[in-house]
């Protein structure tokens, strides 16, 4: 597959193209209610819950959407797909800037959750599975070192829009981005995917005895995709109320949450430069697992080292983004990953979707304490299911 795809694109400038989209896909969607939700609440009247919902009811959607979107990479590729995303996300802000209603409110999101299904990471990994096959694995790679700077890029900018014009003013201007930049950007430098390869002759016999393996490793990379996704979604949305509960002062706990940020990108960078193809990208992920549980775990234990312990949890996040790309190439038929990929987002965003509610609920029921006790056992689980999913590639 890797030697019919148009190679002679620059990869290095489309996963550039691709990395500023990704960017301002995920600083306009998913980080957007972290600068926006206050000022929405405050303009409206709605409750700041009632307005964070709504990006819960947009990857909601996203998680439902997401194998129709995998299938229609994988028929079509990824140009046109990345396209109707940027003008899937300049209507949904659009809408956001003109909601009067809360249920109108409620439709933008919506809209914005199918931009997210089609814009987002699994949208960009599918993209280039679908170009470059196997070797698709250091440009997945180098797409994370891009979408690591969303929040660092768009927060201010949003804060910017708002402060200046007020949040109909970001939204609208958002909306503008997509169409002047983002659109662009897709229809341009994505190439046309390669004709998807004929479906190969099935040997009955052969099929009966992958069939188990495959089944099973699908299972248990979905499920350990699913378990990291409620872990980084409950601490995304909980983490600066965990530490004041650990007595860290509210400066500090800022402070110390923007350590996850850069840890995330330095060890992206440091996969890129050690893995290059090295090693199979399941020691990517079983190295992500055993970071994310051994820094939730020290955070659990001591408010000595809550710096490190953060430090651990964001470098084990930074590459289980790249192990969440790269290790179904491997595992998987290449020439199916688009769909896979679709299919694996599926638990992973509606868990995303629900896991701030339940954070909040045992956060009432427990503490802070309650919350990361149920988190490091997750971790924990997390690291016994690559576990068994390496003895399952092995065997």
């Amino acid at each position: 597959m890797e030697a019919t795809a148009p190679l002679a694109r620059s990869r290095h400038l489309l996963v550039s193209a691709l990395g500023v989209t990704q960017i301002l896909a995920w600083g306009s969607s998913y980080y957007l209610p972290a600068v926006l939700a206050a000022p929405i609440a405050r303009d409206t009247g709605w409750s700041l819950a009632s307005v964070v919902a709504g990006l819960s009811c947009g990857l909601l959607l996203a998680g439902l959407v997401s194998p129709v979107t995998g299938r229609l990479i994988q028929r079509h590729g990824g140009r046109p797909v990345l396209a109707v995303s940027s003008l899937l996300l300049a209507a949904a802000h659009s809408l956001l800037a003109t909601a009067t209603t809360y249920p109108l409110y409620l439709i933008a999101w919506l809209l914005m959750g199918l931009g997210m299904s089609s814009g987002l990471y699994d949208a960009g990994f599918a993209t280039l599975g679908r170009l470059y096959g196997q070797g698709a694995r250091s440009a997945i790679t180098n797409l994370t070192l891009f979408g690591g700077f969303a929040s660092t890029v768009c927060w201010p900018l949003s804060a910017f829009l708002v402060e200046h014009g007020g949040w109909r003013i970001a939204c609208l201007s958002y909306a503008a981005i997509h169409l002047a930049i983002c659109l662009p950007l897709h229809l341009r430098m994505i190439p046309p995917s390669p004709p998807a390869a004929p479906a190969p002759t099935k040997d009955r016999s052969k099929e009966a005895s992958t069939a188990g393996r495959t089944r099973a490793r699908f299972i248990l990379l979905a499920s350990i995709l699913t378990l990291a996704a409620m872990i980084a979604s409950m601490l995304s949305v909980h983490l600066l109320t965990l530490l004041q509960l650990r007595g860290v002062s509210l400066a500090a706990a800022v402070g110390l949450g923007a350590l996850v940020g850069p840890s995330q990108v330095g060890a992206r960078v440091a996969e890129l430069l050690i893995g290059r193809n090295r090693h199979h990208p399941i020691w990517t992920m079983l190295t992500s697992v055993s970071l994310l549980a051994a820094g939730i775990w020290l955070l659990l234990a001591s408010q000595t080292f809550v710096a490190l312990a953060l430090i651990l949890y964001g470098a084990g996040n930074g590459i289980h983004t790249i192990a969440r790309g790269a290790l179904p190439l491997v595992l998987f038929d290449p020439q199916q990953y688009a769909a896979l990929m679709g299919k694996l987002a599926t638990p992973s965003l509606i868990v995303q979707a629900a896991a701030p509610s339940i954070g909040a609920l045992l956060l009432g029921m427990g503490g802070g304490n309650l919350v990361l006790i149920v988190l490091a056992v997750a971790a924990t689980v997390n690291v016994g299911l690559c576990a068994c999913l390496l003895a399952v590639v092995r065997g």
